[in-house]
């Protein structure tokens, strides 16, 4: 395939390394400012088969805009835009588009979810209280994380009811990111961690997504498609 790989700090870069390593070609674009995305003209976009997004809260809504309205497809590993999901989904289902989105695209993290969402089910309705510890590194801009957001919404969602699940921040050196669930009760306490030793498992991620996406359209959130690839 051909893979455009949009923003080139850390985690883009090993994108792009991740993403030769299993043949496909790629190109770097260092689109971090909300002016860069007028370089993703549709005949620019046409050269590629799939786009992934490692860029900032910032510019990633305009290089979507740009990407969808072309009818190009999208995979965005950037989260603090979920605001405006609901615009990206429609301009995804009416230009014919793909765009697949996700907090975290660590497989390990998927498994976290699931199991976030059981502690819930079994723990919520039993006098359990549920709070949530990530931390990153200094230069993360969105706090809480995403998948901190994710892992609540996942308690919640086992629980059956809006339940209050806590999340603290922190922010220090380059941590590569850890997150603690926890379920505490009078008797005993639950606990539910991941932590990542590197980002290349966020990388992999995001590229098998991308190769998952580049024979669909519509909008996808790889926490719904993770197993299938």
């Amino acid at each position: 395939m051909r893979i455009l790989v949009l923003g080139q700090g850390k985690t883009g870069k090993l994108v792009a390394e991740v993403a030769a390593e299993r043949g496909h070609a790629v190109q770097g674009l260092d689109v971090l400012e909300n002016a860069g995305a007028a370089a993703l003209t549709p005949a620019f976009l046409a050269g590629f088969d799939v786009a992934i997004d490692f860029t900032t809260p910032e510019a990633v809504v305009e290089n979507m805009r740009a990407c969808l309205a072309a009818g190009s497809k999208i995979v965005v590993g950037t989260t603090g835009w979920y605001a405006k999901l609901a615009e990206m989904r429609a301009l995804a289902e009416s230009s014919h588009a793909a765009l697949l989105y996700g907090t975290n695209y660590s497989i390990g993290v998927q498994v976290m979810l699931r199991l976030a969402q059981q502690m819930g089910a079994s723990l919520a309705g039993v006098g359990y209280k549920f709070s949530i510890v990530e931390t990153h590194h200094v230069s993360k801009l969105d706090k809480p994380s995403g998948t901190a957001i994710s892992i609540a919404e996942m308690v919640e969602r086992g629980a059956g009811s809006k339940i209050e699940v806590p999340i603290e921040s922190v922010r220090e050196g380059d941590a590569k990111g850890m997150h603690v669930l926890e379920a505490v009760s009078e008797a005993d306490r639950v606990v539910l961690t991941h932590e990542a030793f590197s980002r290349r498992g966020f990388a992999l991620g995001a590229v098998r997504a991308a190769e998952w996406l580049a024979s669909r359209t519509g909008c996808y959130d790889f926490r719904d498609v993770y197993s299938e690839l």
